[in-house]
């Protein structure tokens, strides 16, 4: 193959790339009680102010250390770990947030898919100009015309894309302004941005700067800085209770996916802030040392003791360190204190089962059915259900859980068998067995579409 023609080959496969990536499903996403509560109050007047339903609108934490968030169809902006860890505030983040908001009102994403497959259209065309040139023996000017069609391709592809970011920073101002919440953040957040770039070698104006998706840092920089500081609400100091609990969730997040030693170098032992601890519980608990964590979980209990976050912490450290007994009690006043919020109900149905007393298997059941009809995205919690029907002698029911679990998670067989096997056990036209159908046409539906791919 000729070199330039190698060059074509990667290129065209890179502008696929670039037109039918979905990020959404390339990265793990990050499940916490605590982050979640925060970064839904931290968003809730936001979405008020993008004339959207906050039930409706959910803010996804994905474990990627790089900074960036997305929207990948669908009400969801998802948010990437490393943003968190990189912001200096939670006020940064809400001018994210609201950025990401414009793209969701915006429709974007399916905007973004049209002019994707319009831009694969110009290359495909370029290609078949080009090849009909060389057919006829000028192959200089074949490859020509598919360089022209290429650089047309990714030319569009990408103005359109700065075009968005654009109008999606507009509406992030907008929604900032209706909110009542201070620019300040977005703006400190593009100059974080800005120093990325300019350690890439990137400049203003430069040749790079044409082959991004976004505009500029500084350009963005330049045209909201007059309508943020403009705003009524550019003086507005950020809500300090929100603040603490952002430092609080970052520690966290730290804590959890970075490398024990980078942790405990930024939060060393002489720190005892809440923080520190937080980030400290999870360093250790993560790298086996089970006493240190628990000393550090028991240090947050004794300061606030009636945090659920804090009992939860303590509960899942001594859960998981082959103590299920003496987390009941931690697990429990938690799980009461915020309603049965489902992902801690989960971990203390988990706890219950693990003592296996039978005598606690009924408080399982139903701390686990609360916890799987409130939140329909969790799988652990349909597989410790199904444990607690399987205990019970309820193979039927235990059969509906592994179905329910196994579609969740993508192994389609056997959500088909499992559900199969349910519904033959079920009284027909039950809620259940309804339920064990849908599931039963769901994964033949699917699989049937993987055969034809």
């Amino acid at each position: 193959m000729m070199p330039a023609m190698k060059r074509f080959v990667s290129f065209f496969a890179l502008l696929l790339l670039i037109g039918i990536a979905n990020p959404a499903f390339a990265q793990s996403i990050l499940r916490d009680a605590e982050s979640e509560a925060l970064l839904a109050d931290m968003s809730r007047d936001l979405i008020k102010a993008a004339n959207l339903q906050p039930n409706n609108v959910r803010i996804i934490l994905i474990n990627d250390p790089s900074i960036n968030a997305f929207v990948a169809g669908g009400q969801a902006v998802y948010i990437h770990s490393g943003l968190i860890d990189a912001a200096s505030s939670a006020n940064e983040v809400q001018g994210v947030i609201a950025h990401e908001l414009g793209h969701v009102t915006g429709g974007h994403v399916p905007l973004g898919d049209r002019m994707a497959k319009g831009a694969t259209g110009i290359t495909i065309l370029s290609l078949l100009l080009g090849a009909a040139a060389m057919a006829a023996g000028s192959a200089d000017a074949g490859m020509g015309l598919m360089q022209m069609g290429q650089r047309a391709a990714l030319g569009n592809f990408l103005a359109f894309s700065r075009a968005q970011e654009a109008t999606t920073d507009a509406a992030g101002v907008k929604y900032l302004s209706g909110a009542g919440v201070s620019g300040r953040g977005m703006l400190d957040f593009f100059k974080k941005l800005q120093q990325q770039e300019y350690r890439w070698g990137l400049k203003r104006g430069g040749e790079q700067s044409y082959v991004m998706s976004h505009p500029m840092s500084g350009d963005r920089i330049a045209t909201l800085t007059a309508d943020l500081q403009a705003d009524p609400a550019w003086s507005k100091p950020s809500d300090p209770s929100l603040e603490e609990r952002f430092r609080r969730m970052q520690a966290k997040l730290r804590g959890y996916v970075s490398d024990p030693k980078d942790t405990l170098r930024r939060y060393p032992e002489t720190d005892t802030t809440v923080p520190a601890r937080y980030a400290r519980a999870y360093a250790y608990h993560k790298s086996g040392y089970p006493q240190q964590a628990a000393a550090e979980a028991a240090a947050l209990v004794k300061a606030e003791p009636h945090n659920p976050y804090f009992l939860e912490l303590e509960g899942q450290i001594l859960l998981e360190s082959g103590k299920p007994k003496e987390a009941i009690p931690p697990l429990r006043e938690a799980t009461t204190r915020t309603n049965y919020q489902p992902l801690i109900a989960t971990t203390f149905g988990h706890a219950l089962l693990a003592v296996e007393d039978p005598a606690l298997l009924p408080e399982a059941e139903k701390v686990l059915r609360q916890s799987v009809v409130r939140d329909k995205e969790n799988p652990f919690a349909w597989y410790q259900l199904g444990m607690v029907y399987e205990r019970k002698g309820d193979s039927t029911r235990a059969a509906l859980a592994t179905a329910e679990r196994a579609s969740m998670i993508g192994d389609m067989g056997r959500a088909l068998t499992s559900a199969q096997a349910a519904m033959a056990g079920l009284p027909q036209g039950s809620p259940d067995w309804i339920r064990a159908q849908d599931i039963v046409m769901a994964a033949q539906a699917m699989m049937q579409d993987r055969k034809k791919r």
